[in-house]
This record gives C-alpha cells, structure tokens and sequence, in this order.
C-alpha cells in the first residue's frame, strides 16, 4: 500500500465519526431510527460533506469514560436546576438581571469551543451569542445576574464546562492546559 493510499484511509478513517454523527442527527431531527431513515442519513450525510468541503477537525483520539459520565450527569443536573431556577425568575417579584459576558476558552480547539458553546447554550438560563475563533472567547448573554460576582461566577461555570469536556475529550496537552479549573 502506496503512502498516498495510507494517507487518504487516515483522513477518511478521521472523518469517521463525524459522518455517523451526521446520520445520528438526520435520524433524531426526523424521529425515526428505521432502515429508511438510516438510508436517507447516509444519501444526506454524503452530500452534505462533497458539497459543503470543512476543513477536517482532527479528533483527540482519547475518551475518559469516567469524565464522559461525570460530565453527562453534571449536565443533566444543570439542566434540572437551569430549569427551576429560570421557572423561578419568571415567577418572581423582583426582574432578574442580565448580563453578556466574555469567557476566554483555555484550550486552542475548534471541537472543544464548539462543544463547550452549545453546553452553554442548552442549560436554561445562558445563550451562546457570539465566538470570536481567533481571540477563542465565547461571548454569552445569562440571565439572573445581578451583581459583579455573579457575573464572575457565571464565567466559572462555563470555564469549568471547558475543563469537563476536556477532562472527557480532550488531548493530554489540554487536559494539562485545564487542570488548574475545579469542576
């Protein structure tokens, strides 16, 4: 086997999971998980990446299931408590504040930003508006917000969604560049 042949089973082999994600997500926007859907996913999943040419997203290689679990029961909880306390805000006497806030990723990765601005954005109470790639800051508008610690602290928090994504997904060089978050 030629270099070159090598080389393009590598890239393909890469882009991999990102092709069965596709397909997952034609499946779960239709709601069915049948042989037709799958199909239909694959033909979608095809076109989409021969029209649509991205850059390929080099994936860690490495998956810590422990972080992987301790991450998707964090987020379950946070969407719980994000949904009672947003429940509680629109009940209440007294307007909750907002704010747009800045948060500086400490990891250089598209995946990890991406990963971290839609966790972010699913928990009630916090909305992904803008991502600066080059300067890597998300920038999120929250709600219930009031003073300047609050603030701090709602930065905290999706620092520390950085580092338990990193901690499930992420390279050595990253988890090394997160370690000093507490989660």
């Amino acid at each position: 086997m030629s270099a070159r042949t090598r080389s393009v089973l590598a890239t393909v082999w890469r882009q991999v999971p990102f092709f069965v994600w596709l397909v997952a997500l034609w499946m779960l926007l239709w709601g069915q998980f049948t042989a037709l859907a799958l199909v239909t996913g694959i033909a979608v999943a095809v076109f989409a990446t021969r029209v649509f040419r991205l850059p390929p997203v080099e994936l860690s290689g490495r998956v810590n299931p422990w972080w992987l679990v301790v991450f998707i029961v964090e987020f379950l909880w946070a969407l719980v408590r994000g949904a009672l306390t947003v429940a509680w805000q629109s009940v209440a006497p007294r307007h909750p504040g907002t704010a747009i806030i800045a948060v500086q990723m400490r990891t250089d990765d598209d995946l990890i930003m991406t990963h971290v601005a839609v966790t972010a954005s699913l928990i009630p109470g916090s909305l992904l508006i803008d991502s600066d790639r080059e300067q890597r800051v998300l920038y999120v508008h929250v709600i219930g917000v009031r003073t300047d610690a609050d603030v701090e602290a709602q930065r905290r928090d999706i620092s520390r969604w950085e580092a338990r994504i990193v901690r499930a997904l992420g390279s050595r060089a990253q988890v090394d560049a997160v370690r000093g978050v507490i989660s």
